[in-house]
């Protein structure tokens, strides 16, 4: 299955379906179920942007909160558009969780399935294959 490193929050976010458009430099062609993978290295609090400092603020998180180097959740990837035609659909709270600038990307998500528990994996940049043992059981589910 693909795999996608995501850093945190924003994995968790998407693992939580509170955040649906992972937005990036560049487009894919890649679409169907994808691993969604909260990245090793943290990124510090201090750097995120002031509108989702507001919103995580109001996001709850498994007991003990962030993941890294775990693949938290499986999610269909349905699209992929640039970023200057999702700007005025997406709402207030999406636009926090991304990077809206123009000739960027918006990888559009669906059907978000959150683990129920996270399973370690080491990650990569890029799209990268994830095969784990309980891969068929969350596929099957």
């Amino acid at each position: 299955m693909k795999a996608i490193s995501l850093w945190e929050p924003w994995a968790t976010l998407m693992a939580l379906d509170a955040k649906r458009i992972e937005t990036r430099s560049w487009a894919t062609h890649v679409r169907g179920q994808v691993a969604i993978h909260a990245a090793k290295q943290p990124f510090h609090p201090g750097d995120w942007p002031p509108d989702l400092l507001a919103w995580m603020s109001r996001v709850k998180f498994w007991g003990s909160g962030y993941h890294y180097g775990c693949v938290v959740a499986i999610a269909e990837l349905v699209d992929c558009v640039p970023t200057e035609q999702l700007l005025l659909q997406v709402d207030e709270r999406e636009r926090a969780f991304g990077n809206y600038h123009p000739r960027r990307f918006g990888w559009v998500f669906k059907n978000v399935r959150r683990l129920t528990s996270p399973i370690p994996a080491r990650g990569s940049q890029g799209f990268w294959e994830w095969d784990s043992p309980e891969l068929l059981e969350l596929v099957r589910c």
